[in-house]
């Protein structure tokens, strides 16, 4: 028996909104897209809290966001004055950015759907359930919204309008991510070479400009000009009509080597001299494979660790999502257990212990003991919680990690800690995220404007003239 009274009530409260269907991976891929719908409606069929019911147990990230969402809707609906048959405003609750009202399936709805639709499947139920809304309430847009491809595609068959979740993404196009690094005007040192002001300090040479171009400079962004006499630069200082920009240390030298590693780019250039600066507390570097995030990143952190002492020790995590089949439980302790996730740690150390070559087999045999006493391999599930005081922190394969798993993780850092986010978001294992909802994505895009981040997207490949023409033609 469809339930007229409370289609009618959905039809008279706001005709103009759109209505936007739940399904269940949505609220168990973000909980608080409850909220997230401005002026429009949302409404939740019942299959929708059954799945939800039927994956609260456990300790996965899928559970606790299945709880959360739970958690919401209870206090949604405890809140409802007059009964949830009206639908509950949103704004009176919870989230007072969102103007429209909640709506939740209170009686059984017939399920006119083709005969080749199993009836007994849940996603079928729910397209059921919109299938009756489009058709009974003729003034509203009645939409889908799914995490699940193939439902899109079965709601689209029926002539049901379904959409992806949008809006946890941070971009559209993850072209249009900041780089942090930025190719000068050719005509720079014409147009600005009149007023500029330039001073030496600490073996830096500093610039002061005024351009309109001020305006569009991010703290730490990185500035060059190609050509014979090349400029490098990192903006210090920029504000609405001028700017700070010191000239970058040149660890392309091998007088500048860090634990042995020159930089073979500009862009690898770029981030020794962000992972070498005390002052920076935050850096992400994207790159495809092969353009050298791991080795910089630990390279960096051995020097400041060992020789300057900066650090106590280095501690390396990553979220472990297999790219096959998983292979079961492992044995040992955490870090045993956390060992074969770690092979591009074990492959990076082999080559910085190798750079000494004078050192001699047993001088090697010490200093990769000494190196490994002070690594610490830590789990993603054990993080919550912890606070970490002068370590040199590096998130390995962070794309894989969610918004809110990445902010569990940089909220660790405690004084004097610095932490490195490495990761290729063309690269996602982990599933409903996308290269706009990654958790690496959204911290580039968050941390831009910091004075103490920095960010450089790594362009060139330098493991092998193999892996980089099969990183172009594969």
């Amino acid at each position: 028996m469809p339930d007229s009274e409370s289609i009618s009530v959905v039809t008279k409260l706001s005709p103009h909104a759109k209505l936007f269907v739940l399904d269940t991976n949505v609220l168990m891929h973000d909980p608080s897209s409850l909220f997230r719908f401005e002026e429009h409606d949302i409404y939740i069929p019942m299959a929708t809290l059954e799945e939800l019911d039927a994956h609260k147990r456990g300790m996965s990230e899928v559970a606790r966001n299945a709880r959360q969402a739970s958690r919401f809707l209870d206090a949604i609906v405890s809140s409802a004055p007059n009964g949830i048959e009206e639908g509950i405003e949103l704004a009176a609750t919870v989230n007072a950015r969102a103007e429209g009202r909640l709506f939740l399936q209170t009686a059984p709805i017939a399920q006119d759907l083709p005969s080749h639709f199993a009836p007994g499947k849940v996603d079928n139920q729910i397209i059921g359930v919109v299938k009756h809304l489009h058709e009974t309430l003729d003034k509203r847009d009645v939409i889908l919204v799914s995490k699940d491809i193939n439902m899109r595609i079965k709601a689209h068959a029926l002539g049901l309008a379904a959409e992806d979740y949008f809006s946890d993404r941070v971009l559209e196009d993850t072209d249009l991510l900041y780089a942090g690094v930025r190719e000068l005007p050719h005509d720079f040192w014409e147009t600005h070479g009149r007023d500029m002001e330039s001073w030496q300090e600490a073996g830096q040479t500093y610039y002061r400009i005024s351009s309109p171009l001020c305006s569009s400079l991010l703290p730490n962004e990185f500035v060059f000009q190609p050509g014979e006499k090349a400029f490098e630069a990192r903006v210090i200082v920029p504000e609405a009509t001028s700017a700070v920009l010191a000239t970058v240390k040149d660890f392309s030298h091998a007088r500048h080597a860090v634990w042995g590693i020159a930089a073979r780019n500009r862009e690898q250039n770029f981030a020794l001299n962000l992972l070498m600066d005390p002052s920076i507390d935050f850096i992400t570097l994207l790159g495809q494979a092969g353009t050298g995030k791991t080795l910089l990143a630990l390279a960096a952190g051995l020097t400041q660790t060992l020789e300057q002492q900066i650090y106590s020790e280095i501690v390396i995590t990553r979220v472990t999502v297999s790219v096959g089949e998983d292979i079961g439980f492992l044995p040992g302790t955490e870090e045993e257990k956390m060992t074969p996730w770690m092979g591009a740690l074990e492959d990076n150390l082999d080559v910085l212990n190798n750079m000494d070559e004078e050192a001699g087999e047993w001088g090697r045999a010490a200093t990769r003991d000494l190196i490994r006493s002070r690594i610490k391999i830590k789990s993603l599930n054990f993080m919550r919680g912890r606070t970490f005081i002068r370590k040199f922190l590096i998130i390995d394969e962070a794309q894989n990690l969610t918004p809110k798993q990445m902010k569990t993780l940089i909220t660790r850092a405690g004084p004097g800690t610095k932490v490195v986010c490495l990761g290729n978001v063309s690269q996602i294992d982990t599933p409903y995220l996308t290269e706009g909802s990654s958790g690496l994505t959204y911290v580039v895009d968050h941390f831009k404007g910091w004075t103490h981040s920095g960010h450089v997207t790594l362009l060139r490949g330098e493991r092998s003239r193999l892996a980089d023409y099969a990183g172009e033609v594969l």
